[in-house]
């Protein structure tokens, strides 16, 4: 084999390596910038922010309330770390590997800085205090939704980094499935229970895509998962 092959060979591999990994890191910032320019130009998707929420608040019920604020408790920034914790030394233990819990705690960990900068550099007012179910509850700013990011974030790379090893198409329908109806049920109830705007979380879905992407490009390119 010549030397440039060779070097052909590493270029193929390299763009495999990073490509689906940009592609997922282009699209979670282009649709994130894209409802953060609509916020902060009151158009496009805004306009749906305050008739979505109104109407979410106006068909509240004592049994979806009891079912999405328990949702929200359980993801909300006390019980998923110590949750996510648990469960990646579990996981390093019992399958005897580091690679892959280390890189979701880790990825965990950064989602939530991420998060927190984004709302300070943002500094959006949170909805109204008549709309919350517990006026004041909540002290950061609202864009994006912590809640959201961290659900999409876990659900997104967790299912990655299992997935990723074991293709199967049931693994992959029955995850992709879970992902979707969790990540929608956490948004809801942020949205249901009055503490965020749809923008947040849809701004929160987007971000935890570019993170998804970087975790990806990070993850192959340590252990040479290529095509």
């Amino acid at each position: 084999m010549t030397g440039g092959d060779i070097d052909s060979r590493r270029s193929r591999t390299l763009v495999w390596t990073v490509l689906p990994g940009l592609v997922l890191v282009g699209l979670g910032l282009s649709v994130f910038f894209a409802v953060l320019d609509a916020v902060r130009e009151h158009d496009d998707l805004w306009d749906l922010d305050q008739p979505v929420l109104d109407w979410l608040v106006a068909h509240r019920t004592p049994a979806w309330t009891a079912v999405l604020a328990t949702i929200t408790f359980v993801t909300g920034p006390f019980v998923l770390p110590i949750g996510v914790g648990v469960g990646c030394l579990i996981w390093a233990r019992v399958r005897r590997e580091r690679w892959r819990p280390v890189l979701l705690a880790a990825t965990m960990v950064a989602s939530t800085l991420l998060g927190l900068t984004v709302k300070g550099l943002v500094d959006r007012p949170r909805p109204p205090s008549e709309t919350m179910l517990i006026p004041g509850a909540e002290l950061t700013a609202s864009f994006p939704s912590g809640h959201t990011l961290g659900t999409a974030t876990l659900l997104l790379v967790a299912g990655y980094l299992v997935c990723s090893r074991r293709p199967t198409p049931g693994l992959l329908v029955a995850w992709g499935a879970a992902t979707v109806v969790g990540t929608v049920l956490v948004a809801l109830s942020r949205l249901y229970l009055g503490y965020h705007f749809l923008t947040d979380v849809v701004a929160s879905v987007a971000l935890a895509v570019a993170v998804l992407g970087v975790v990806s490009i990070v993850d192959r390119w340590h252990t040479g998962r290529v095509p």
